[in-house]
């Protein structure tokens, strides 16, 4: 959910990347990447389709001293038969007693994976799709990064005809008043050279095709929780038209600038015979993504949503987003069954991803350097500012207290669902890759995180 501010990154890290028995997959990877972008779409996901990243063999691949992996109790599977050293014995023991835990109620599941060998420790219905919450916002961010690249930036544009100025949204979450003050200067300039002291202020927000509200959206979501998805705001507006909002700003700075505003500002398509007066160019992607995951930002996860489907030349929809979210996960061989997605922020309550999809999802980011922002941009246990952190109530019991600083995974609230999924480097400096999600427990929300952070712990290895 919003409503933290944002901080800047501290950790920065890639799981495994230097680690003797760590695969090389990236190569396999980055080809299929590569395919995703070569390719016009929309085209069928299975023509994109590749091997499991998690259809491997049945071992952890690891050596030392082992157990066999017996049935487990309350009925949680331990994950692959083979082997397991004794302390992923014992961390299949732990997360078997305490994903009992009450307060995570009968609808939960989880996956725990070793981030080195590409096995399963650890299943718990990791197949029941669950409502993720803003764990979606992984695909999503995996799905902007893969076929835009990390480097591409948003332009918002303002344009002149017929003694009028058009403010053109450009799928730019993160404009401010201050960057939009830039265009005003400049189109200030142009008028004023051209001997004009009044003009008409339009806004252009046709880059995304209606509707602006997704299926399972409450309408207690919005605007605060999350904007209708328009491609123009200024200052992450929550208000119903922030493209309207947008305009208005625009014409308060003109105004003071010295520019007579004739009339209201109101709506209008650009004509392709305007002419580009001004413009000004976002941050790169990848500083977007970690800002979007850091804070849980909706209105963020939104509009690259969208702004994917536009650069990619798909209907600029929910639907067309989502589209290209499923080809992306098959390209990185991710299951997407049981796979349902609304939206781009996982507001919808009628989104629907398994665990074990979440946590295959990680394990791919993990290994492609292309998304390394979605790994930087994870809320770090303890980390202020982030939805993990103090002010949220995260991680400060007797039993999760221990992982502050140890756990990087991105965190989902709803009411009835809470998940978290991310990684943890254990203190013999294992990774672990894992997945937790619950829906529709009666406990108390606080409660529930505190159980939900404890089994992350558990995973670390420091509660033991």
């Amino acid at each position: 959910m919003t409503g933290t501010p944002d901080e800047t990154p501290t950790n920065s890290f890639v799981p495994g990347g230097s680690r003797r028995h760590r695969k090389a997959r990236v190569s396999r990877v980055g080809a299929r990447r590569s395919l995703v972008l070569a390719m016009a779409v929309p085209v069928a996901s299975a023509t994109l389709a590749g091997t499991s990243a998690f259809a491997a063999d049945g071992t952890t691949g690891t050596t030392g001293s082992t157990v066999t992996a017996g049935s487990t109790a309350h009925g949680a599977g331990t994950g692959r038969p083979g082997t397991l050293t004794a302390a992923d014995a014992q961390l299949v023991k732990n997360l078997n007693e305490r994903i009992a835990d009450k307060r995570l109620g009968p609808d939960v599941s989880g996956v725990v994976l070793d981030g080195d060998t590409d096995t399963t420790l650890w299943d718990h219905n990791g197949a029941t799709a669950l409502m993720p919450a803003s764990n979606a916002k992984l695909a999503t961010a995996t799905t902007a990064l893969t076929l835009l690249g990390p480097d591409h930036r948003f332009t918002t544009k303002v344009v002149y005809g017929d003694g009028t100025l058009t403010l053109v949204g450009g799928g730019d979450r993160t404009l401010t008043s201050a960057g939009l003050a830039e265009m005003t200067k400049a189109a200030v300039a142009g008028l004023k050279a051209a001997g004009r002291a009044d003009v008409k202020v339009r806004v252009d927000d046709s880059l995304f095709a209606a509707p602006s509200l997704a299926d399972g959206w409450n309408q207690g979501y919005y605007p605060t929780e999350v904007a209708p998805v328009r491609s123009l705001v200024v200052d992450g507006a929550a208000v119903q038209d922030t493209a309207l909002d947008a305009g208005q700003v625009f014409a308060k700075q003109l105004t003071a600038a010295g520019i007579t505003v004739d009339g209201q500002v109101g709506h209008a398509t650009a004509s392709r015979s305007a002419v580009p007066v001004a413009q000004h160019t976002s941050g790169p992607l990848s500083d977007i993504v970690k800002k979007m995951l850091k804070t849980s930002d909706n209105n963020i996860a939104e509009t690259l949503l969208r702004m994917t489907a536009v650069e990619r030349g798909v209907p600029a929809t929910f639907e067309g987003g989502v589209q290209l979210v499923r080809q992306v996960l098959s390209a990185y061989g991710v299951s997407s069954d049981n796979f349902v997605l609304h939206d781009g922020s996982g507001l919808s309550r009628a989104d629907r991803i398994p665990a074990a999809t979440l946590a295959q999802l990680l394990e791919a980011i993990t290994r492609t350097p292309a998304l390394s922002s979605i790994v930087d941009g994870l809320p770090v246990a303890g980390e202020a500012g982030s939805s993990l952190g103090p002010e949220w109530g995260r991680f400060d019991d007797a039993h999760s207290k221990c992982a502050v600083g140890k756990v990087h995974a991105k965190t989902g609230t709803l009411t009835g669902a809470v998940a978290l999924s991310g990684v943890t480097k254990t203190a013999d400096g294992e990774w672990r890759v894992f997945s937790f999600i619950e829906n529709n427990s009666t406990a108390d929300p606080a409660g529930i995180k505190d159980a939900m952070d404890g089994l992350a712990a558990t995973v670390n290895g420091c509660w033991a």
